[in-house]
């Protein structure tokens, strides 16, 4: 065995090694969701349950109406992002490619609210959304935080590396504008939008803050405010819980490895320089 093999056999195993270190903890929860509460607890503990059951997550979706706090969180997750691709690609676009009086200023302002912490807009916020009757609803959680600086920034500087020769053309052939962002940049914007597509679905899932702000009535709770909520004062139902936080991994694991051929193409292109 030569010595490139040698050392990539090294990378390899310690890479492995690193692996099983990260993952096992979601493989811990995995399991711990399938236990029984007499072996949840045991001593020593079992890597792998003796008896698999699911009455965890049976209990968690009957007992918990986990089943509403599901679909209100999926329906936030798809409005919300569906908002920000619409509004961010349209911005990014603008500030890209269209030369206008204060687009600079415009562009500076948008950045510079990256640098403002959230915790100092929450109050103002939350005085809008109760100005517009937003509160308590599920649109107060969606609407809010659909424009993001961030999704602006990832969309213009893709955009930035597209040629205008291109659009030129397009306008040549008879296209307006409309047809020239829905055929010809959106197509060749596909890595950086399903870049954002993960950045959306994650900030919207996991959100705890901002819906814990915004609405007040369990009926309409998400699901990290239902698992936060389940804990309770002086008790934790563990396996129930455990089932919970499974189920909502699930989703983040199945839309990262759909888009992720597209994820670091689209985070390598948002580097160009204007």
């Amino acid at each position: 065995m030569t010595q490139n093999k040698k050392s990539q056999w090294l990378i390899y195993t310690i890479l492995i090694i690193l692996s099983v270190f990260m993952l096992f903890p979601v493989l811990w929860v995995l399991s711990s969701s399938l236990k029984s509460g007499t072996e949840l607890f045991s001593w020593p503990p079992t890597i792998f349950p003796n008896d698999i059951t699911f009455d965890n997550y049976i209990s968690a979706f009957k007992e918990a109406n986990f089943g509403r706090y599901l679909f209100n969180t999926v329906f936030v997750t798809i409005v919300a992002t569906a908002l920000t691709l619409i509004i961010n690609t349209m911005s990014g676009y603008a500030l890209a490619k269209f030369r206008f009086k204060g687009s600079t200023v415009i562009l500076i302002l948008f950045l510079s609210t990256l640098m403002i912490p959230l915790e100092a807009l929450m109050i103002p916020m939350f005085v809008v959304l109760k100005t517009l009757g937003l509160y308590n609803s599920i649109w107060g959680i969606i609407i809010p935080p659909a424009a993001t600086p961030t999704g602006v920034f990832l969309i213009r500087q893709y955009i930035l590396s597209l040629p205008d020769e291109m659009i030129e053309a397009a306008k040549m052939d008879g296209a307006n504008e409309w047809q020239v962002f829905m055929k010809v940049i959106i197509p060749l914007s596909a890595p950086v939008i399903a870049t954002l597509t993960i950045f959306s679905v994650m900030w919207r899932w996991q959100d705890y803050i901002w819906p814990l702000i915004a609405i007040s009535d369990t009926r309409l709770y998400t699901l990290e405010l239902a698992i936060a909520n389940f804990v309770g004062e002086y008790s934790v139902d563990w396996g129930p819980l455990l089932a919970m936080a499974v189920v909502t991994m699930v989703p983040m694991i199945i839309v990262f490895l759909f888009f992720q051929r597209f994820f670091v193409q689209g985070i390598m292109a948002t580097g160009v320089k204007e």
